[in-house]
């Protein structure tokens, strides 16, 4: 299972070729085109990342083809997505996302108490993004958004269950500020509110996910370190995930992420690669 999946992604990494796109108006071109409003580079962090980059231009749209593994001690979960983002207006940004989960026995644990949750397609995923403050003598953009997920029902109990058991609402705050040329560090946080159908009350957590990434001068490749962290119950889990973005042309990139719990209670290592594909985009 483990080589079909890293093979899985070394062939969705070299199937896909990039269009052409302007990202930015040259400047021989401001006078026929009309002026867009100010967008700053922040980096992105790749694991938790955002609905549309903060001050997104009208038109822009990107494909996100993500696969990760995590070993979760008893078993393993493989995890694979697929993201479409687009902006509407001007420093607006939507999404949509299918996430997929498939659980193996862990061959280094075989213990029969271990439960191992079903395969299943996650949920439904869609959220949007406004930027609302672009500032360039501080280099730093906030923006408010929000994350709704109908979950969906195991795929071996969708027979005799309703398609939806829950529903997540994810309201966040994101600020993110560049530092000197090179140095970006980002903040993402909000509370998470699940409805499992045909319970009573809400399941509730909150996170806080912060990044601080280099970028690499003169090219969009980045290095850096995000840390996840939910908090629930009184207790909280905390993720390291190191990880660099490689550009492969003009409108391709792919984002590496190991994953290192601080905590071993309920996993150990992960790897996660997000495949980033923007159509039309051009180096300007």
């Amino acid at each position: 299972m483990k080589r079909t999946f890293f093979a899985l992604i070394f062939f969705a990494a070299i199937s896909i070729t990039a269009m052409a796109q302007e990202t930015a108006i040259p400047d021989t071109a401001t006078q026929q085109q009309p002026k867009k409003p100010l967008k700053l580079d922040h980096a992105e962090p790749l694991y938790i990342d955002l609905i549309r980059d903060l001050g997104a231009h009208k038109g822009e749209k990107e494909w996100n083809i993500g696969a990760g593994m995590t070993d979760n001690l008893g078993y393993d979960r493989y995890e694979f997505l697929v993201e479409y983002e687009w902006a509407p207006i001007d420093r607006l940004g939507l999404e949509i996302e299918v996430p997929v989960s498939v659980y193996t026995t862990n061959s280094k644990d075989r213990r029969p108490e271990v439960y191992r949750p079903s395969d299943r397609i996650e949920s439904l995923k869609l959220a949007a993004q406004y930027t609302f403050l672009v500032n360039k003598r501080l280099k730093a953009s906030m923006a408010l958004g929000n994350i709704t997920e109908f979950e969906l029902t195991d795929l071996d109990q969708i027979r005799r269950d309703d398609i939806f058991k829950g529903i997540l609402f994810n309201p966040f705050l994101v600020a993110a500020k560049k530092w000197g040329s090179n140095f970006h560090s980002l903040i993402y946080t909000g509370p998470r509110l699940i409805n499992h159908f045909g319970h009573n009350g809400l399941e509730t957590s909150y996170e806080i996910n912060t990044s601080a990434h280099y970028m690499i001068p003169n090219s969009r490749n980045f290095v850096g370190l995000e840390v996840n962290k939910e908090m629930q119950g009184g207790h909280m889990d905390m993720v390291l995930r190191p990880q660099m973005r490689l550009l492969i042309n003009e409108g391709l990139m792919i984002g590496i992420v190991t994953g290192i719990p601080v905590t071993k209670e309920r996993e150990r290592m992960s790897t996660f690669f997000r495949l980033i594909y923007e159509p039309g985009h051009k180096k300007h």
